[in-house]
Formats: C-alpha cells, structure tokens, sequence
C-alpha cells in the first residue's frame, strides 16, 4: 500500500518549503540538537535569545506560525491535514518554531477556548513572541499530579491572594505573564476546586529562583507566591472550572508533540546507525538487531500517531498520545544509553577533548530523563493509560 497527501496538500508543502529555504535562520542550518546543547541558552546566554524571538515573529508575520489559525492569529486558515505536513516538515528540519513554547502551545488556545474577549485580545502576542509566558503547574508537594496542587488562591473582595510554591517553571525567569493553576476550594475535591488566573510576574510578592540542568543550563525556576493580588477579573473560565481547562490545553500540547517526539527518536536511531559505521559495528549481527528494533519501533509510534491525529481531528479524544508520550521519551532514553555503550569507554566521558562527538550521546543519555518528566511524567501516562485505554479501575 502507498500513502501519499492529496494535492492540496503537495502544494502547501512545496509553499512551506520554499518559505523554509528562504527565511530559515543561519543558527538551525545544522537542524536543532536534541542532546540539549542549543535550546537552553545560546551563546550570549540567553534563555530565549534575540534570534529567536524574531524567527518566531517572521513565522506569525508570514503565516506560518500556526497555520491552523487565521492570518491575525498567525496562521494561514490551515486544514488539520495541512497542519500535520508543517509539523512533520519542521521536525524533519528539525527546525522549531519557538524557544518558549507555552505561550503559543497552551496559552493560546486555552485563551481561544475559555477566555473572555479581553483575555482574547492576548493570544496575537502570545503566538508571535511578544509575550513570553510561563505556566503554574507542577508542585514540590505535587510534581505531574496536578489535582494535588496546594497553591491557594483567597477570594478577597474584587481580588485573589496567592500564596504558594511552582517548581519546574519553564521560562519563568524571563516570562512576562504567568499561568497560575491555583486551588480555590481547599473543602471541594481535588479536580473540583481549582481555577486558572493569569499573574503578571512582576507582581509584589513573585520570587523566582533559577534551576540549573545538568547540562548547566537555567531552563527552569522556581516560583514563589507570597500574598500575591491578582485582580478577580484575570481569572480564565469559572471559578473552580481550571480541572476542564487543563484537559483542554494539555489535549493541544500532545496533539502535536508526538510528531517532534517520534522525529526526536528517528534522529536519534539515525544517530546510532553513524556511530555505528564509524566504529565499524555496523556488520555486527547483535547491533544490527538491536538498532533494528528501534528504528521498528520509531516507525510503529509514528503510525500509532497517525491514528491518534486522526481521532482528534474528528473531535474524539486521542488517548494514543499519552502513549505515545511516555513511550517516545522512554524509548529514547534507551536509545541514548545504548549510543555511550556503542562508544565503549569513552562512552561515558563528557570531557570533549576525550569523549567522541564532543561529550553529545552522554549529554543526551543525562538530558533524556528530562522528557520522561516534562510534558507529563512517564508515571502519570501510565495512570492515563490504564484507566482510559485498558479501562483498568482506580487503586
């Protein structure tokens, strides 16, 4: 059987191609390095650098930064098919859009969805870069379970009072608006009595503290309210309604993230495949089989992600994609180790005057047990998985 796009759809391509060849900026002419060592600070330091902000701007101003939305939003009116050929494009490219991704990845169509035309008026700047933003969710008392949160919000006449801690905050650092999943009814159970406010971060009472990666990037931050107000207004939704909201947006994030996340492991497998040649374990039975299932694998996640997008194109909830969440991160990581064992000794040495590849498949194996936490940790997939696709009962 030959798969292979319609017509409409071949010539959206070449139109995102041409664009591609023409405007994509110099620092990706090498594509993204998944091993983590360009998407956390470039070389002036930046968490998002002065280059990227207006690659993200160039994409809005030419439509081509959500395609799906229309041209005052970024986009060009773009079928859910089209949509998929730009994804698969940038990842084969590995080109990405942005290097702060909750503004135009969930703020927006949370905001689309749920906010009020105030709130609405938002989501241009969000998408093309001009604001960056920062979500609220994961807790140290909490992590991915997000019903667990204790953030608490006070109703206090025509404000809220936050008090509370966010930590693994991508971004917060830098951001100018925050997402604050906070709890509103500490009486109400745990997915009943959460709501969303949108905080300004230089808000009286916001303290941020850097977290710095083992690749000794500062990605990360906590975040700390101290009887922070936040006007009653800036809530998204209903009060108490945040639960819906979150389904909605972390419905948008996977809806797409699967495709980067399936290319991520072809990479990575292509990866293999050189290491091997140049070691000259590419005629080794062992190895072949092994990289063999990889790249089998990678290509089943990728038809699995098919029948995913197709779900949720037709409305219907993809459950596939908590899967291929977890599945992808986990493989990957497999990956990423058994790329140090092709190397041998100087498989773990990240010093780059001894190390192959500059130190990369080392830095990869310690980056890639961030993508078994980030974006839902392997963990809570494995909840979702269970109880929506295998229909097994809580514990």
């Amino acid at each position: 059987m030959h798969l292979a796009w319609g017509e409409e759809e071949v010539t959206f391509h070449e139109e995102l191609c041409a664009f591609l060849d023409e405007h994509t900026p110099p620092e990706f002419e090498r594509g993204f390095d998944y091993a983590g060592e360009a998407g956390d600070t470039d070389e002036s330091g930046e968490v998002v650098p002065a280059w990227a902000r207006a690659w993200q701007a160039t994409l809005f101003d030419h439509g081509w930064m959500i395609p799906a939305y229309p041209p005052e939003l970024g986009g060009r009116n773009a079928t859910l098919v089209q949509t998929l050929v730009y994804l698969e494009e940038l990842a084969r490219r590995r080109v990405l859009r942005s290097f702060h991704y909750p503004g135009y990845g969930i703020v927006s169509p949370s905001l689309l969805e749920f906010g009020n035309d105030e709130q609405k008026r938002l989501v241009p700047a969000a998408v093309r870069g001009d604001t960056i933003w920062c979500i609220g969710m994961s807790e140290p008392n909490a992590g991915s379970d997000l019903a667990g949160l204790q953030t608490r919000a006070t109703r206090d006449g025509d404000r809220f009072i936050i008090n509370g801690q966010k930590v693994w905050t991508s971004y917060a650092m830098v951001a100018q608006k925050c997402f604050v999943y906070v709890r509103t009814d500490p009486d109400a159970p745990k997915h009943k009595g959460i709501s969303l406010l949108i905080v300004d971060m230089d808000t009286p009472g916001i303290e941020v503290r850097p977290l710095r990666h083992l690749s000794r990037a500062a990605h990360f931050a906590e975040v700390f309210f101290t009887d922070v107000e936040v006007p009653a207004e800036n809530i998204v939704g209903e009060v108490n309604d945040g639960w819906r909201i979150t389904q909605g947006s972390l419905a948008h994030e996977r809806a797409g993230l699967w495709v980067e996340g399936v290319c991520r492991l072809d990479a990575t497998v292509s990866g293999l495949i050189e290491v091997a040649r140049r070691r000259g374990l590419d005629q080794d039975a062992a190895v072949r089989r092994d990289i063999a299932t990889m790249y089998e694998q990678a290509s089943s996640l990728r038809a699995l992600g098919y029948k995913g997008f197709a779900s949720f194109a037709q409305g219907s909830s993809a459950p596939e994609h908590s899967y291929m969440k977890m599945a992808t991160s986990e493989i990957g990581k497999a990956a990423c180790e058994y790329g140090m064992q092709l190397q041998g000794a100087y498989g773990l040495v990240a010093d780059p005057e001894r190390g192959e590849e500059n130190g990369r498949w080392t830095n990869y194996f310690f980056m890639s047990f961030a993508n078994t936490i980030a974006g839902g940790s392997s963990e809570i997939q494995r909840n979702i998985i269970a109880q929506r696709v295998l229909g097994l009962p809580r514990s």
